[in-house]
């Protein structure tokens, strides 16, 4: 059978068939268009200078907006959701804080794997189809997608929430065939303003609207400077990344346990104390974050994090 046999609407039911058996929990799809709305709110994030040093974030603003421009030809946005939630604590509560996304394997690796596994699935059943997989790695407007493929709404802390809470990994299938689209949901965060209250570092300045700069994920994580001093004592012992808007979501009373072997922690990962991080050695580091999302801030940038906090 060829994409010609197909209708949109059967193509679109049999992808996300064949992405449940992958592993992926929500899939959600948009038309492949201009983000006209969300180009207007990133460039007045931009001009404001809420990204920091971040300066990725100014370059290949065209493909942002247009997956047509990142994927010639491109006709539809597939959106997916993999749950990462994991109920499990780091036993000392006085030892430094790691977000949970990174408890396990590396997400960008694990996520690809079962996208290509998919896109053969897809051109086994419907044949040549062209298209990119991405995963936090390329200009895509992740949250702005899943927004628009009907997978949750955009909470005032800026993360795409669900139903089922927000702990989850967002990917894309950009590609060439023509496939039936799902609306939008409501907006459910309501008068709610937990996220925004509990912040830290007073970092979510409006409803939906976060000043990257003065993010703790992006003190521990992206910036790869001193951290300024003026920020000492207010990072909530986090680090590397912060959960605190994620922790205090009602909606994250539902978040359910993932069942993907590759994010269970690390061996020995929430049992290091408090003394075991100071005292953390490169060898050790290497065991523990090998294949972590957290080696991208090697040995000498968790050390300069774990001192910031002392």
């Amino acid at each position: 059978m060829t994409a010609a046999d197909f209708t949109a609407a059967s193509r679109s039911i049999l992808i996300k068939q064949l992405a449940k058996e992958q592993g992926f929990h929500f899939v959600g799809i948009s038309k492949a268009v201009q983000l006209e709305e969300e180009a207007r709110h990133l460039e007045n994030w931009l001009n404001k200078g809420m990204h920091g040093r971040m300066s990725y974030m100014e370059n290949h603003f065209d493909k942002r907006i247009d997956p047509r421009q990142l994927v010639p030809g491109a006709k539809s946005v597939v959106s997916l959701l993999l749950n990462y939630f994991n109920d499990e604590k780091q036993s000392d509560p006085e030892a430094p804080k790691i977000s949970m996304y990174a408890y396990g394997e590396d997400y960008h690796t694990v996520i690809k794997t079962k996208l290509f596994a998919l896109v053969e699935g897809i051109r086994e059943k419907i044949g040549d189809v062209d298209g990119r997989v991405f995963v936090d790695s390329a200009p895509v407007m992740d949250k702005a997608w899943a927004r628009r493929g009907g997978l949750g709404w955009i909470g005032k802390n800026s993360n795409l929430l669900t139903r089922n809470g927000s702990f989850f990994f967002i990917a894309e299938l950009i590609i060439d065939l023509e496939l039936e689209p799902d609306g939008p949901v409501k907006d459910y965060c309501g008068t709610c303003t937990r996220c925004i209250d509990a912040c830290p570092t007073d970092a979510i300045i409006a409803p939906q609207i976060v000043d990257g700069s003065k993010c703790i994920s992006y003190f521990t994580i992206e910036l790869k400077e001193q951290i300024p001093y003026e920020w000492k004592g207010k990072f909530d012992d986090w680090m590397f990344g912060c959960d605190v808007c994620q922790q205090v979501c009602p909606w994250n009373r539902f978040s359910e346990r993932h069942d993907e072997p590759a994010f269970k922690p690390t061996e020995g990962l929430l049992e290091m104390t408090k003394g075991d991080w100071t005292e953390l050695t490169q060898d050790v580091f290497g065991k523990l974050f090998g294949k972590s999302a957290v080696k991208r801030r090697r040995y000498e940038g968790m050390k300069r994090n774990i001192e910031f906090l002392e």
